[in-house]
């Protein structure tokens, strides 16, 4: 029996048609389920890219921030620094200005152990006041009553006639003798430096007379007796000869 060849291939043919057709389908299900991924996936991505675009700029921006503050704050000090270093200097130099004041005034002070043929004519002075100021153990530092009661003596100073200030400093009987010398002249010194700066008197004014522990006028061998030795008595002293007051009227210099 023989089969007509038209009526054997058809179903072939057919069958293949079929398997191209499903092919083509499922490879049109991939390209579609491949764009839907890719939209999906770039819909997600979108903002979390934007977010750290954002996020990248104002890290950036603080950066820059940052660094601004810095460099304003290394400015700000390095004047600060500058400020302070300029005041250093103006106070250091303010410091040796008045240093040297006050060797100029200790070196014109007279220095004396006596009056008694230093000054001329001494028979004409007369005694107008007598005050004593004290220290403490081993100091020469005045205390706030020493200064009060130094102005009350410099307020007498406009009526006084060609006066001179005698200072004798005296120390109590414990140290060395020598170092109590030197003691008694820095306490001297001290009662000069406040009354020739606060009120302007001339140093040849004073006669500064160091007595160390010598001529104690209290008992040594007890600790008021002591104390009362730590001192330094100045005396006014007006020539009653002249007519007339020798300088103009003293009032205080400004400050202590």
């Amino acid at each position: 029996m023989t089969l007509d060849s038209s009526l054997v291939s058809k179903p072939f043919v057919s069958g293949k048609t079929c398997g191209v057709a499903m092919l083509a389908s499922a490879l049109a299900l991939t390209l579609a389920t491949g764009c839907s991924t890719k939209n999906y996936v770039k819909s997600q991505t979108g903002p979390l890219i934007q977010q750290t675009n954002e996020l990248d700029a104002k890290t950036a921006q603080d950066h820059r921030n940052i660094t601004d503050t810095d460099q304003r704050a290394q400015a700000g000090i390095a004047t600060a620094q500058s400020a302070a270093a300029t005041a250093d200097q103006h106070a250091a130099t303010a410091g040796q200005a008045a240093d040297a004041a006050n060797q100029s005034a200790q070196l014109a002070v007279n220095h004396v152990d006596t009056l008694e043929g230093v000054v001329a004519n001494l028979d004409n002075y007369k005694a107008l006041s007598d005050v004593s100021v004290t220290f403490g153990f081993d100091k020469s530092v005045l205390t706030a009553d020493d200064k009060a009661q130094l102005d009350t003596l410099a307020s007498t100073l406009t009526s006084a006639r060609g006066y001179i200030l005698a200072l004798t400093g005296g120390t109590d009987s414990v140290g060395d003798a020598e170092y109590n010398y030197q003691l008694s002249n820095r306490r001297a010194n001290a009662v000069v430096l406040y009354l020739a700066t606060k009120y302007n008197i001339a140093p040849h004014k004073f006669y500064l007379i160091g007595i160390g522990k010598e001529n104690p006028v209290a008992d040594n061998h007890t600790r008021d007796g002591r104390a009362e030795n730590r001192r330094v008595e100045i005396k006014l002293m007006s020539n009653m000869a002249q007519t007339a007051p020798s300088s103009a009227p003293v009032a205080p210099a400004g400050g202590e």
